[in-house]
């Protein structure tokens, strides 16, 4: 997934973010609300972490207008407030998760994924793929019955594929999911991540479609 995180907190946005790194996915940290207007506005996000109280406004006003705009992007808002008020507004504004500080960064990691499948169309953690049983909670999968270990990077591609079956994914749309704005990307990366997939998984579960990129492996 790529994300952008919205907070103003320098301790807790570097903790936030090496956390969603480590999970192998892509994350924009901003401290403003006019940058993330910004960074909203320029790049297609697969969720929103948001603070209520940034330094030119509250988080509550952001989100009520992204929903007006009619962009339906999730969102879990990162707040303070720990009111049963302040819970309600949020959700009411158009959030999908409410977390309260402080908050473990495994159950964030959990969270996250959760809201990822519910907009992927399948809540359910558990899928099959031929010989393969993914977790997609648990983040772990058996390849007739033998545990497979995939790296980070490989996780983040292999569930953008799980959660997509039948879209066919560019290579600069799987870069964008890997990796933020300003990271050095080699020109082969992705193609590195789908062979070792490959290896890992079985040749057909993904397919090259030339001249395009890549999908999940409709042998598969």
């Amino acid at each position: 997934m790529r994300i952008l995180l919205i907070e103003d907190d320098t301790i807790l946005g570097a903790a936030v973010r090496d956390q969603i790194n480590a999970d192998g996915h892509s994350v924009d940290w901003v401290t403003r609300l006019d940058a993330a207007a910004d960074h909203v506005n320029s790049a297609a996000y697969d969720l929103l972490l948001l603070d209520l109280m940034l330094p030119d406004g509250r988080g509550i006003g952001f989100l009520r207008d992204l929903r007006k705009k009619g962009d339906v992007t999730p969102v879990i808002i990162l707040t303070a407030l720990d009111q049963i008020s302040d819970r309600i507004e949020g959700l009411n504004a158009g959030a999908d998760d409410y977390m309260v500080k402080p908050f473990d960064l495994s159950e964030l990691s959990a969270r996250l994924g959760a809201v990822a499948r519910r907009y992927s169309g399948n809540p359910n953690p558990l899928v099959e793929i031929g010989e393969l049983r993914i977790d997609l909670a648990a983040r772990s999968i058996t390849r007739s019955g033998r545990s497979v270990t995939l790296t980070a990077r490989e996780w983040a591609l292999f569930e953008t594929f799980v959660q997509r079956p039948g879209l066919i994914l560019s290579k600069a749309q799987l870069e964008e999911r890997l990796y933020s704005f300003g990271a050095e990307v080699e020109s082969n990366t992705i193609e590195v991540h789908v062979s070792r997939l490959r290896k890992k998984l079985g040749h057909t579960i993904i397919d090259t479609v030339r001249g395009v990129g890549y999908r999940l492996g409709t042998a598969a």
